[in-house]
């Protein structure tokens, strides 16, 4: 893939990503006006199930033909998640984070369910690097919404908005109207923002080389088969690394804060 090709798909799936998140928008702007129009982003996060015909490997796909390596695996054994982050040699090009769903962790009923989702995905269109961002490839009632909500919220996000990028991330280590996340959080508060406190405001610490926080998601109207409700969609995240003794910035991600902020999506957060 050249460069102009990811570049043209980080872009398609950022305003793909704006539709679902609207206060990405509001708060990128609101960055930008502060940083000279610079906010660079951190990295991408997108979610799949670990059935081999979507598994995290064919999301990866786009990504590894453009370049980027995996660089990091990550297990979250209470949400029944496994990940592995990629990175690209270009330093502006934001890593990106891939988690996939043990399905087989679940019951036989939410198993079926997510079976039957993904075999209406076209197999074809795993080889399209708009899969990306192509949404939901299936028709689903509000009720297997949550009856898949009683048992995985992860679960039940995905078989409401499908594949798209869950969030995106301000790298704070490139902005320089602030540098610690207690004045970027602050400003978020007095903007108006809601933030996630699982965990607290902040999670993570200088002693792990990283910490995140992130708003908690928008509510958009989501058209199931039966009926239009509102729902949580997706998030902003901010990111402050920390330098490694060898001096380098400190690249992974910490799995005990990202469980926290996987939360961002919940029902009951917002």
């Amino acid at each position: 893939m050249t460069e102009r090709r990811i570049d043209s798909l980080l872009n398609a799936m950022w305003e793909d990503y704006l539709t679902l998140n609207p206060d990405a928008r509001r708060i990128h702007d609101l960055f930008a006006g502060l940083n000279n129009g610079v906010v660079i982003n951190d990295h991408i996060a997108l979610r799949t199930f670990n059935n081999d015909k979507v598994c995290l490997d064919k999301i990866a796909r786009p990504f590894l033909e453009a370049g980027y390596q995996p660089k990091g695996d990550y297990r979250f054994d209470t949400k029944k998640l496994v990940a592995k982050h990629f990175e690209h040699e270009d330093p502006e090009l934001p890593k990106v984070f891939i988690s996939e769903l043990l399905v087989e962790e679940l019951s036989d009923e939410a198993q079926a369910i997510i079976n039957s989702l993904v075999d209406q995905v076209d197999a074809r269109d795993l080889d399209k690097d708009i899969f990306c961002y192509s949404g939901r490839h299936w028709d689903i009632p509000f009720a297997i919404y949550s009856q898949l909500l009683g048992e995985s919220e992860y679960a039940a996000w995905m078989s409401a908005f499908g594949y798209r990028a869950n969030h995106f991330t301000v790298s704070v280590n490139h902005l320089q109207s602030h540098d610690s996340m207690e004045a970027l959080n602050q400003l978020l508060l007095d903007e108006g923002f809601s933030l996630n406190d699982s965990g607290g405001l902040i999670k993570g610490s200088p002693d792990v080389f990283l910490e995140q926080s992130s708003t908690m998601a928008n509510r958009i109207a989501v058209d199931f088969s039966d009926r239009t409700v509102e729902i949580p969609s997706c998030f902003y995240e901010f990111a402050l690394r920390y330098p490694l003794p060898d001096g380098t910035l400190y690249q992974g991600f910490v799995a005990a804060s990202a469980d926290k902020i996987f939360e961002s999506t919940n029902v009951t957060g917002r």
